[in-house]
């Protein structure tokens, strides 16, 4: 009997570093005064980077562009006696007038959008972050729930909400109806979010219910054989 053919030696192959994966983004939805900014406060109280689309407005009206451009859009009448921009004047004008409103949001969403993509690759570089969460008024009006991995949406009774906006904005029940109806309906984001946070009673109920999650989800991100 012939002998049998050799079989080549097969180097082994050296273990490959384990990369850790890409933070988690939360995106958070809900209507008008539910709650979205006290929730991205306690999920930035429990470790996660919070991306606050408001602060970024505040930020885009202090540039010098922005401000410039606003005024040759409309007059003396959008600047504070300080020259800063009044933002209720502008929203007065957007919410009035569906062309106007366009054409801001192609003016400034990119600019925030820009903003948005430095803190997120700033984040993304940083081993301490796990989970970055997007708070946006108009997160699924604007396509950013495309940009998240898991939308919360915050839900509150509707008197509840109006009460907060008529003690923190100001609005009138007329003011709140008109805002809100500018936007997705309420329905329609529920039922295209992936987890609900009722707050309708204590922020400590609320947060236990936010703590419960967001160890939920982290979990599930990284995975029990996924270590950072």
């Amino acid at each position: 009997m012939g002998s049998s053919p050799s079989v080549p030696s097969v180097n082994p192959i050296p273990d490959q570093p384990v990369q850790r994966p890409r933070n988690l983004v939360i995106g958070l939805a809900g209507g008008i005064a539910s709650g979205k900014s006290l929730v991205a406060d306690m999920l930035g109280e429990l470790g996660a980077k919070v991306i606050d689309s408001d602060k970024l407005v505040h930020r885009e009206l202090a540039d010098p562009v922005v401000t410039e451009t606003y005024r040759s859009w409309w007059g003396p009448r959008v600047s504070t006696p300080e020259g800063c921009i009044d933002r209720a004047a502008v929203a007065n004008i957007i919410f009035d007038d569906p062309g106007q409103r366009e054409r801001m949001e192609k003016f400034l969403y990119p600019r925030l959008e820009c903003r948005r993509r430095e803190l997120m690759a700033r984040y993304e570089a940083d081993p301490s972050v796990t989970a970055v969460v997007l708070n946006a008024p108009l997160l699924y009006e604007a396509g950013l729930d495309s940009s998240c991995d898991v939308v919360l949406f915050v839900d509150a009774p509707r008197a509840d909400r109006l009460d907060r906006a008529e003690k923190t904005r100001g609005w009138s029940e007329q003011e709140f109806d008109r805002r809100e109806n500018l936007q997705k309906p309420l329905d329609k984001k529920r039922d295209a979010a992936d987890h609900i946070l009722v707050n309708n009673s204590s922020p400590g109920a609320l947060r236990s219910q936010v703590r419960v999650l967001l160890d939920q989800l982290i979990a599930d991100w990284l995975g029990p054989k996924r270590p950072r």
